[in-house]
């Protein structure tokens, strides 16, 4: 295999991701406006949020044995295919005049139950990609978070964008093109087969033996474990910053939402600068300093800046220094992810892992508007930045974290041909 040849499925890979992950924010913007404008109810707005991001979580945590046993390029056509279909009957039955709320809850369930797998299916393919292009794992993890970063940007800003000029249905329209889009970039690109395994003889077929399989090996890692659980933790924070902490910042201070809507801007835009740097230098760099340093600079930073009376272009200098270090993060994260799960185990591993890592999402609101209620604004900034600091420094002190850069070093696995079937590189 040529060296050209190799970087197709890695191409493929993540501008299919690009595609679909877009789609996924454009519709994040349009689906809610399309629903005010329509009905005009906050409550229904809300309630199809919810019918998109319940089954979201859900069928991603419970479809990784079969994204295992399937294989990540079929479910990743499949789901694509499925989520186009659904965005587009949205557009279709709206333009017929016939789509009551209930039709477009269950529309909406589809597409957020067809992306949780989807997306899954083609993190799952990014090792076997980086290795047929012989890339190091952490510069194929960096791009990845650099096409995630982007697709955070330009999706919600192109989203808004169509909204304000053509409206909420001109954007679903574009959602629905994005998924088609990813469908067509993973049957051109990736090869048949690519990131499936033919189980071996003997091997238990059943969905609750794989299922039970994942868990028990998930139990079985303390690093994987610990790395999820803190992540849960600061998911949990971040969501109660973004729903509703920065929200009421904004408004008692005066400033609005365009403050807001800078610093994520600012944020988001520093944390592509990030993983680009991430993709070049950090298979170089000791991952146990740079992941706790980053995550430092890229967590308690923003609660504390709000909490204090400081100029705008100071706020946004501190954004913009967050969203440098949080670009580090994922690329370690997904490097380490891929060398300890063994590749037959990827999809259900990855997607208990997940699910335990977002499980705090939807308490995160919640809780920060009791803790507003109860306390006010400045102290639940205060202590919600001490919490984000105190995780992720006292947490790095536990022995598991030091096998961070243990299993670095031990060689590149020869790459396997057009259709084969990868080892399990890092596995233990």
């Amino acid at each position: 295999m040529g060296r050209r040849g190799s970087l197709r499925p890695m191409a493929g890979v993540l501008a299919a991701m690009a595609v679909s992950l877009t789609g996924t924010r454009v519709s994040a913007i349009a689906l809610p406006w399309f629903v005010l404008t329509t009905t005009g109810s906050a409550a229904q707005t809300g309630l199809v949020a919810f019918a998109e991001m319940a089954p979201y979580v859900m069928v991603k945590a419970l479809l990784g044995p079969l994204v295992d046993r399937v294989g990540p390029r079929r479910i990743s056509w499949v789901t694509d295919v499925v989520s186009a279909a659904a965005a587009g009957a949205v557009v279709l039955l709206h333009a017929l005049d016939l789509l009551p709320l209930g039709a477009l809850i269950a529309l909406v369930a589809v597409v957020g139950a067809a992306r949780g797998p989807g997306d899954l299916a083609k993190e799952v393919m990014v090792p076997e990609a980086a290795e047929r292009g012989r890339v190091p794992l952490e510069r194929a993890t960096g791009l990845m978070g650099v096409t995630e970063r982007l697709a955070q940007t330009v999706g919600p800003a192109a989203g808004g964008a169509v909204v304000a000029l053509l409206g909420p249905l001109a954007s679903l329209v574009i959602s629905a093109a994005c998924f088609a889009l990813g469908s067509v970039v993973v049957a051109w690109a990736l090869p048949r087969g690519m990131g499936h395994r033919a189980p071996a003889q003997g091997e238990e077929e059943g969905y609750w033996r794989r299922f039970g399989q994942g868990f028990a090996f998930l139990r079985g890692e303390p690093l994987l474990l610990a790395m999820a659980v803190m992540v849960g933790v600061t998911n949990l924070l971040d969501a109660a910053f973004g729903q509703v902490l920065a929200p009421v910042w904004a408004k008692e201070s005066g400033h609005g939402p365009a403050v807001v809507g800078m610093n994520s801007s600012v944020m988001g835009l520093t944390a592509v600068g990030g993983s680009l740097v991430a993709a070049a230098v950090a298979h170089r760099m000791r991952r146990r300093p740079v992941f706790f340093i980053a995550f430092l600079l890229a967590g308690p930073p923003r609660f504390l800046i709000l909490a204090a009376d400081v100029p705008v272009w100071a706020m946004v200098a501190v954004f913009a220094v967050s969203g440098f270090g949080g670009g580090f993060l994922n690329p370690i994260l997904g490097a380490i992810s891929y060398e300890r799960v063994p590749r037959h185990l990827l999809g259900r591993v990855n997607a208990l892992g997940n699910s335990l890592a977002w499980a705090g999402i939807p308490l995160g609101g919640l809780l920060a508007g009791v803790a507003v209620a109860a306390a006010g604004l400045a102290p639940v900034l205060l202590a919600c930045g001490a919490a984000y600091g105190l995780t992720t420094s006292l947490t790095g002190l536990r022995p598991e974290w030091r096998e961070m850069d243990r299993l670095r070093g031990r060689g590149t696995p020869a790459v396997p041909a057009p259709g084969g079937r990868a080892g399990t590189a890092g596995s233990r």
